[in-house]
């Protein structure tokens, strides 16, 4: 019985083992690189992750990335040396290390995506209409990638194909040519995105292109242009400068409408009507997707960590003698900055030269936007309730320094952390877990298109209409117009530092006028190893070294 039992499994085996597909797995469904782009759902999530990953460029990568467009210019100095930020020259701009790197394959992230969705568009099932839609999202983004990237490195290499096999020959195109490939892409963004109306909040619009546009037109050196792009932003009646108070907490004093425009959920179209927000990047707390949390800070934007001064290393008394009792309870849900830790250091420059003709009528530069003012909190030193100033400090107390510096509120949410990060309510003392800023973040903002225009205006020569756009943006913060004849490129830098401050991805501007080695030696006298090779970047060693079948040229003085 044995036996046939052991004779019919094995004829039973036999058989099946016949049958080559029987392990052949058939799968009802299977995601691959040629079933991923079928439907609009699949070309709508690759669109979203083009937004993930311009947020992650400029905003949430990490502890360093996204400040390095605020290091090593004219607004700010690195607080606490480092060789991953830019405590000297020679060590941030290293071919080898990870700046110049890191920014590089994010960018051409960024490029690659849009360019799989338009390759992947002819055999989808989209709509003729979904098309141009779906084509003109992966432009604007690819356009704002080779932009940035242009700034950064100069020219590099223009990549507008599918790249789905190894490629090692790639050579860089001249600044000119990535910039007019930039303009088409915007160009055909600007035509076929949606109105700003008809879009969500955070998504771009054609009024965003426009306004990016017009920021390329000048790299470029087309002015006239320039001027009728920023025109098409301008002229739209769906925008306008903030003027009045506005939002979630208008009622509140110290406030004014400069400080509303950066209070939380003000910054969107459909909460508080904010009419001045182009381009508002998303954030949301503890929702997924929405980058920030409040159990840690890992995954968010920490503004506030970086440009809020470190007050905790304050200690002096009344007599002005130094004491072993904090002058401040940190981290704090108040003025002095939350858990700020100052390691983006406001320069004397932007604390006090610019501020000279309009000191105290200058909203921007009020105590509540611009802080200077300090009011000592903590209730065991014999300084509470006391105010320390940056602009009369206790002996023995450098400003600038890393401890103490004027710095802008819209790095943080004075008065207004989420209350799970509040560890003692009537203290105001913060849990460890904060150090990021709670906002939606302007990517493009009106003011700016403003100035935008105005520069372009001074290239023309027409100074009438510089000084009058600059002075729209001037007299929304209440200060004393620009005459004509006082309007250059270092009067509308010292405006942008004003309106835009920290918000301002500033080495973009420097980089983009190539002017960065000039206002860091005017306005930055902590970088003393600056050199006009560090106008551009390198190229990241890798690059070049991986490029085997081609040379890619390093830029000059590498």
């Amino acid at each position: 019985m044995k036996k046939l039992l052991t004779i019919s499994i094995l004829l039973i085996l036999g058989t099946v083992s016949c049958k080559k597909d029987f392990l052949t797995e058939k799968p009802i469904s299977f995601l691959s690189s040629s079933n991923a782009f079928i439907t609009y759902k699949d070309f709508t999530a690759s669109m979203i992750d083009l937004y993930v990953l311009t947020r992650s460029e400029f905003y949430s990568s990490g502890e360093s990335r996204p400040f390095d467009y605020l290091y090593g210019t004219d607004l700010v100095f690195d607080g606490e040396p480092s060789t991953d930020r830019h405590t000297n020259m020679i060590a941030a701009y290293n071919p080898t290390g990870n700046i110049t790197k890191d920014h590089w394959s994010r960018l051409y992230k960024i490029v690659a995506e849009s360019n799989t969705i338009i390759a992947r568009m002819p055999a989808s099932e989209l709509t003729d209409a979904q098309k141009t839609l779906v084509e003109a999202h992966a432009r604007f983004f690819r356009g704002l990638a080779y932009r940035t990237l242009t700034y950064l490195y100069g020219g590099v290499p223009l990549s507008l194909e599918e790249v789905s096999t190894p490629k090692t020959d790639y050579v860089r195109a001249t600044k000119d040519e990535c910039l007019a490939q930039v303009i088409t892409d915007l160009t055909f963004a600007v035509t076929n995105l949606p109105a700003i109306t008809a879009v969500r909040d955070g998504e771009i619009s054609n009024v965003a292109a426009s306004h990016l546009l017009a920021e390329v037109y000048l790299a470029a050196g087309k002015y006239q242009d320039a001027v009728d792009a920023a025109t098409t932003v301008i002229g739209n009646a769906n925008l306008t400068l903030m003027k009045t108070r506005f939002g979630s907490r208008s009622t509140v004093t110290p406030g004014d409408v400069y400080w509303d425009l950066f209070q939380q959920k003000n910054q969107n179209r459909s909460t508080y009507s904010n009419r001045e927000g182009i381009w508002v990047v998303q954030f949301e707390t503890d929702i997924i997707g929405g980058s920030v949390l409040s159990t840690t800070r890992d995954s968010s934007y920490m503004l506030e960590r970086h440009h809020a001064p470190s007050v905790r290393d304050i200690f002096v008394n009344s007599a002005g003698t130094t004491t072993s009792v904090p002058t401040f309870l940190w981290p704090n849900n108040d003025y002095s900055g939350g858990r700020g830790i100052g390691w983006a250091v406001s320069t004397a420059y932007f604390m006090n030269d610019i501020w000279q003709s309009d000191f105290k009528n200058d909203i921007r530069n009020a105590n509540n936007n611009f802080v200077r003012d300090y009011i000592c909190n903590n209730r065991a030193s014999d300084m509470y309730g006391k105010t320390i100033s940056t602009s009369n400090p206790p002996k023995g107390i450098t400003v600038p320094s890393r401890a103490f510096y004027a710095y802008q509120t819209k790095c943080t949410t004075p008065f207004d952390h989420p209350s799970n990060l509040i560890q003692d309510a009537a203290t105001g003392l913060l849990k460890p877990a904060a150090g990021a800023t709670f906002t939606d973040q302007y990517m493009f903002r009106l003011a700016e298109t403003y100035l935008l225009r105005a520069e372009a205006y001074m290239r023309l020569n027409n100074l009438g209409n510089a000084a009058a756009d600059i002075n729209v943006v001037r007299a929304r913060a209440n200060a004393s117009p620009v005459a004509a004849a006082s309007v250059n490129i270092d009067y509308i830098l010292d405006e942008r530092m004003r309106e835009l401050g920290v918000e301002e991805k500033r080495r973009l501007t420097l980089g983009r006028l190539g002017l960065l080695y000039d206002r860091v030696k005017k306005c930055n006298p902590y970088y003393k190893d600056m050199l006009p090779t560090y106008n551009l970047w390198p190229i990241p060693s890798s690059e070049i070294e991986r490029n085997k079948d081609a040379t890619l040229a390093q830029n000059p003085g590498y």
